[in-house]
């Protein structure tokens, strides 16, 4: 068998990539999620524990890494994301190999949320950038539980300007109907399977 496609799923945040992602598992199309990846590192007996808490203990909570420690001191020293990110990446990407390595479909979505901001493109054999208004990325966000304003900054400081991954993306769907992101999703499987068969 050859090897699958691999089609890079990304946008920032509140932008609808996780409902997006969605849609491609129910098409049955396997789907790597960094985000998930983090939790299962960060869980009891994960991969990054033991790193992490060599140098932030007192994030570790009951054998797991406290996500919401991490953010506490993430926002008191600008310098501790890269410091997390020194640990946590390399460990993210062998969890994305030994994905790939099992995957036995045509296709996989690998959903990286800042796929551009890490350059990452040349890992993936295209991109889905998904996107929606400001207005609407803004709302979606502040209506999440615990999240302020001052988080979303941190968070969007840290995110490649829409515009800019607008111009990078191989393909691009605004997420503002829940149907027609639906509709564009199977076409563009469609469209994929035939143009790399």
């Amino acid at each position: 068998m050859t090897r699958p496609f691999k089609l890079g799923l990304t946008g920032s945040i509140g932008m609808g990539k996780s409902t997006t992602g969605a849609m491609f598992a129910d098409l049955g199309i396997p789907i790597w999620d960094a985000d998930q990846a983090v939790h299962r590192l960060y869980g009891q007996g994960g991969g990054a524990v033991h790193a992490m808490a060599a140098r932030f203990p007192q994030a570790i909570e009951n054998g797991a890494v406290s996500r919401k420690i991490l953010k506490e001191i993430i926002t008191l020293d600008r310098g501790a994301l890269s410091a997390i990110e020194a640990v946590v990446h390399p460990l993210v990407a062998l969890d994305r190999l030994e994905f790939m390595a099992g995957a036995t479909s045509d296709m996989v979505v690998l959903d990286i949320p800042l796929l551009f901001e890490n350059d990452l493109r040349d890992s993936v054999d295209a991109t889905l950038l998904v996107t929606a208004p400001a207005s609407l990325q803004r709302r979606r966000v502040l209506d999440r539980a615990g999240m302020t304003e001052d988080h979303l900054a941190t968070i969007l400081a840290r995110q490649m300007p829409d515009a800019m991954k607008r111009q990078r993306a191989t393909h691009i769907v605004e997420t503002l109907d829940f149907a027609a992101t639906r509709a564009y999703v199977a076409a563009l499987v469609t469209y994929l399977r035939a143009a790399h068969a």
